[in-house]
């Protein structure tokens, strides 16, 4: 039913009209799953069910939050946003960077080169115009799989955290080594060969861990289950880098 109306709908109201109003929209919509089975942590819905979206994934109908994103606020929060922090966020999720942008004591820099997110700033991951030690915390969240030079990311995101600063880091994993081919440029050989057509790379867990070492990153590694309490919707098996600067 969501697949169809989304289709519908946009092509009915142009994409601009959409944006501007989705919070709106959304809202309505979401009128139709309220209960008490589940619970959106981000914009706090309780729900009868979770969208089921055409990649399988759990969706809040309020807010369009994704399971990554409700981990990834369940993991930002009481912790690791503090008065007065300075956060970068590389094309945040729309229901992250509303839920970011209503904290009033942060500074909060929602980044996006592709014009797909909501984003005040166009940061170049592997040239960040910013100072040495400006932010606290950097979400970097499905961003190094796309970017060619991601030695170069690593070592700015490392000039640009402070010391004792943390970043949140995702990206898909496969078995074995890190496999990547600079050959490989078109979209379809991409899809293919890394999973999506703008993807240049499928990490394992210990090469992604190495590279981010070998910029000076302190690594810790978190692994979720399908045993993890599922009332939010969380994905039933997900992994999640911390990478730390001290």
């Amino acid at each position: 039913m969501y697949q169809s109306l989304k289709k519908i709908v946009q092509k009915c109201i142009p994409k601009a009209i959409l944006m501007k109003n989705e919070v709106a929209f959304r809202k309505l919509y979401a009128t139709f799953y309220t209960g008490n089975s589940k619970e959106c942590n981000i914009c706090n819905k309780k729900l009868s069910r979770f969208i089921i979206n055409n990649k399988n994934e759990s969706m809040c109908p309020k807010c369009g939050s994704l399971e990554r994103d409700r981990r990834l606020w369940s993991l930002l929060t009481p912790n690791f946003i503090k008065e007065n922090s300075k956060i970068l966020d590389f094309s945040p999720s729309r229901s992250l960077a509303r839920k970011l942008k209503s904290i009033r004591n942060i500074s909060y820099f929602p980044s996006d080169l592709s014009g797909h997110f909501l984003a005040d700033y166009q940061f170049d991951i592997t040239k960040i115009e910013a100072q040495d030690a400006t932010f606290d915390l950097i979400c970097c969240y499905h961003i190094l799989e796309h970017i060619e030079e991601d030695r170069l990311a690593m070592n700015e995101l490392f000039r640009v955290l402070k010391s004792d600063g943390i970043i949140f880091i995702q990206t898909p994993f496969k078995d074995g080594d890190t496999y990547e081919n600079e050959s490989i440029t078109s979209e379809k050989d991409r899809l293919e060969h890394f999973g999506q057509e703008d993807h240049v790379r499928i990490y394992s867990e210990n090469g992604l861990k190495e590279r981010l070492q070998q910029a000076g990153f302190t690594i810790e590694i978190k692994h979720f289950s399908e045993e993890d309490n599922n009332y939010f919707g969380f994905s039933k098996k997900e992994t999640v880098f911390l990478a730390t600067k001290s």
